[in-house]
Protein backbone atom coordinates (compact mmCIF):
# COMPACT_ATOMS: atom_id res chain seq x y z
CA UNK A 1 0.00 0.00 0.00
CA UNK A 2 0.98 3.67 -0.77
CA UNK A 3 1.91 5.42 2.50
CA UNK A 4 2.93 9.26 2.60
CA UNK A 5 5.13 9.27 5.38
CA UNK A 6 3.11 12.00 6.86
CA UNK A 7 0.22 10.04 6.50
CA UNK A 8 1.08 6.54 8.29
CA UNK A 9 -0.63 6.36 11.77
CA UNK A 10 1.69 4.49 14.25
CA UNK A 11 0.07 5.00 17.57
CA UNK A 12 -1.36 1.35 18.25
CA UNK A 13 -4.30 2.40 20.02
CA UNK A 14 -5.44 4.41 16.90
CA UNK A 15 -5.00 1.16 14.59
CA UNK A 16 -6.10 -1.03 17.47
CA UNK A 17 -9.49 0.92 17.74
CA UNK A 18 -10.31 0.70 13.48
CA UNK A 19 -9.91 -2.71 13.62
CA UNK A 20 -12.36 -2.98 16.37
CA UNK A 21 -14.72 -1.27 14.87
CA UNK A 22 -14.31 -2.67 11.43
CA UNK A 23 -14.28 -6.40 12.12
CA UNK A 24 -15.00 -6.95 8.15
CA UNK A 25 -12.08 -7.41 6.26
CA UNK A 26 -10.72 -9.18 3.66
CA UNK A 27 -8.31 -11.83 4.40
CA UNK A 28 -5.61 -12.56 1.85
CA UNK A 29 -4.45 -15.88 1.89
CA UNK A 30 -1.89 -17.19 -1.32
CA UNK A 31 -1.92 -20.89 -1.77
CA UNK A 32 -1.01 -23.61 -4.21
CA UNK A 33 -3.88 -21.84 -6.37
CA UNK A 34 -2.54 -18.89 -6.21
CA UNK A 35 -4.05 -15.46 -4.58
CA UNK A 36 -7.37 -15.53 -3.00
CA UNK A 37 -9.23 -13.26 -1.20
CA UNK A 38 -12.38 -13.64 1.04
CA UNK A 39 -14.35 -11.35 3.08
CA UNK A 40 -14.36 -12.04 6.63
CA UNK A 41 -15.36 -10.91 10.06
CA UNK A 42 -12.57 -10.68 12.90
CA UNK A 43 -12.21 -11.09 16.38
CA UNK A 44 -9.45 -8.75 17.78
CA UNK A 45 -7.93 -9.37 20.66
CA UNK A 46 -4.60 -6.81 21.55
CA UNK A 47 -3.99 -8.28 24.44
CA UNK A 48 -2.46 -11.32 22.83
CA UNK A 49 0.99 -11.66 21.30
CA UNK A 50 2.91 -7.97 20.46
CA UNK A 51 0.48 -6.93 18.27
CA UNK A 52 -2.56 -8.68 19.12
CA UNK A 53 -3.91 -11.51 17.56
CA UNK A 54 -7.39 -11.87 15.00
CA UNK A 55 -9.24 -14.69 15.06
CA UNK A 56 -11.74 -16.08 12.60
CA UNK A 57 -14.15 -18.35 11.23
CA UNK A 58 -14.22 -19.87 7.93
CA UNK A 59 -16.95 -22.67 6.77
CA UNK A 60 -15.08 -25.53 5.70
CA UNK A 61 -16.70 -25.56 2.11
CA UNK A 62 -15.03 -22.45 1.73
CA UNK A 63 -12.60 -22.67 -0.79
CA UNK A 64 -9.70 -19.88 1.59
CA UNK A 65 -10.38 -23.16 3.85
CA UNK A 66 -8.43 -25.53 1.79
CA UNK A 67 -5.63 -23.03 0.16
CA UNK A 68 -4.69 -21.67 3.89
CA UNK A 69 -1.63 -24.31 5.50
CA UNK A 70 -0.63 -23.87 8.85
CA UNK A 71 1.81 -21.50 9.22
CA UNK A 72 0.89 -19.64 5.83
CA UNK A 73 1.78 -15.79 5.48
CA UNK A 74 -1.50 -14.03 5.20
CA UNK A 75 -3.10 -10.14 4.92
CA UNK A 76 -5.94 -9.43 6.55
CA UNK A 77 -7.04 -5.05 5.49
CA UNK A 78 -9.47 -3.79 7.47
CA UNK A 79 -11.57 -0.19 6.14
CA UNK A 80 -12.80 2.38 8.23
CA UNK A 81 -14.14 5.73 6.59
CA UNK A 82 -13.29 6.71 2.89
CA UNK A 83 -14.17 10.03 0.40
CA UNK A 84 -13.54 11.09 -2.67
CA UNK A 85 -12.26 14.70 -2.46
CA UNK A 86 -12.68 16.63 -5.36
CA UNK A 87 -9.68 19.14 -7.00
CA UNK A 88 -13.01 22.05 -6.99
CA UNK A 89 -12.84 21.47 -3.24
CA UNK A 90 -10.02 23.49 -2.41
CA UNK A 91 -10.48 27.59 -2.84
CA UNK A 92 -7.44 27.95 -4.86
CA UNK A 93 -8.10 25.47 -7.85
CA UNK A 94 -9.33 27.95 -9.93
CA UNK A 95 -6.61 30.82 -9.88
CA UNK A 96 -3.56 27.80 -9.65
CA UNK A 97 -4.93 25.03 -11.45
CA UNK A 98 -2.55 22.60 -9.73
CA UNK A 99 -5.04 21.15 -7.00
CA UNK A 100 -6.16 17.28 -8.41
CA UNK A 101 -8.59 14.97 -6.94
CA UNK A 102 -7.96 12.59 -4.12
CA UNK A 103 -9.22 10.04 -2.02
CA UNK A 104 -9.23 10.05 1.84
CA UNK A 105 -9.36 6.65 3.64
CA UNK A 106 -8.64 4.86 6.66
CA UNK A 107 -7.03 1.23 6.50
CA UNK A 108 -5.45 -1.17 8.30
CA UNK A 109 -3.12 -3.76 6.75
CA UNK A 110 -2.25 -6.77 9.23
CA UNK A 111 0.08 -8.89 8.43
CA UNK A 112 1.04 -12.51 10.27
CA UNK A 113 0.87 -16.29 9.95
CA UNK A 114 -2.26 -17.86 8.98
CA UNK A 115 -3.16 -21.12 11.20
CA UNK A 116 -6.19 -23.25 11.36
CA UNK A 117 -7.89 -24.95 14.21
CA UNK A 118 -10.89 -27.01 14.33
CA UNK A 119 -11.69 -28.13 17.85
CA UNK A 120 -15.04 -27.29 18.62
CA UNK A 121 -14.52 -25.04 21.85
CA UNK A 122 -12.27 -23.05 20.11
CA UNK A 123 -14.49 -22.45 17.11
CA UNK A 124 -17.79 -22.09 19.66
CA UNK A 125 -15.73 -18.71 21.02
CA UNK A 126 -14.58 -16.61 18.41
CA UNK A 127 -16.95 -14.05 18.32
CA UNK A 128 -16.31 -11.39 15.94
CA UNK A 129 -18.95 -8.86 17.44
CA UNK A 130 -17.46 -9.08 20.85
CA UNK A 131 -15.98 -5.85 21.80
CA UNK A 132 -13.40 -5.09 23.77
CA UNK A 133 -13.11 -2.05 25.86
CA UNK A 134 -10.57 0.81 24.94
CA UNK A 135 -7.71 1.36 26.41
CA UNK A 136 -8.01 3.87 29.42
CA UNK A 137 -6.26 7.22 29.18
CA UNK A 138 -5.05 9.32 31.71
Amino acid sequence: MYLPPHFEEKRAEVLHRLIADNSLSALVAHGANGLDANHVPFEFDRNQGEHGILRAHVARANSICQEIESSSDGLVIFQGASGYISPTFYPGKQEKHRQVPTYNYLAVHAHGWLTTRDEETFVRGVNPTRQQPSPTRC
